[in-house]
């Protein structure tokens, strides 16, 4: 008969960390270009890219958005990536990273969120009050960040994109919905 351990009397229990300690910091959200785009052999839903973030080698990433978005009007579209995403398959293509848009509750209008136009390829974009360093790959894969952080990322009143109420912070400004859809999900 198996005898079960007793934790020692002063070991303190195991404490998952509060959500609140997480906030928009986390997030590596940088300024990028996509200088390549092509259709997915196996989807009509997913565009193929490849988006420069200056990081020396532009990151393919994969977006479903052929049903928005024209291969001219992706070509050469400067865009905002969220970085600290782990390298997943998508229809058996591997895609690094996440193209941002925002859309509406029906999901049937999505539109891109962008810099201001003088933002610097693989700036890195922020929100008032939250300057930490953003989350490694891993640690923001395992502590489930992004579905904890997501329903917060939206668009203002005036097409701004937020996180409760915080405004995207650039060297050049504010980030916007494409065409200022209003109190969208950015995601």
């Amino acid at each position: 008969e198996k005898k079960k351990k007793k934790a020692p009397a002063d070991a303190a229990p195991k404490k998952q960390a509060p959500s609140a300690d997480i906030d928009a910091s986390a997030f590596d959200i940088r300024v990028g270009k996509i200088v390549e785009v092509w259709e997915h052999e196996e989807s009509e839903h997913l565009w193929c890219e490849k988006v420069d973030l200056g990081e020396g080698e532009p990151r393919q990433i994969l977006s479903g958005l052929r049903n928005f978005y024209t291969k001219e009007e992706m070509q050469d579209r400067t865009v905002l990536v969220l970085c600290n995403l782990k390298s997943r398959k998508l229809g058996g293509v591997p895609s690094h990273g996440m193209v941002l848009c925002a859309s509406n509750a029906a999901h049937t209008e999505v539109e891109f969120v962008v810099p201001p136009e003088n933002a610097k390829i693989g700036e890195r974009v922020t929100f008032d009050g939250y300057d930490g360093d953003p989350e490694a790959e891993n640690k923001f894969a395992k502590k489930k960040m992004l579905e904890k952080l997501a329903p917060d990322l939206k668009t203002d009143e005036n097409g701004v994109v937020v996180w409760k109420n915080a405004k995207s912070v650039t060297s050049a400004g504010p980030c916007i919905a494409s065409k200022g859809m209003k109190g969208a999900q950015v995601s």
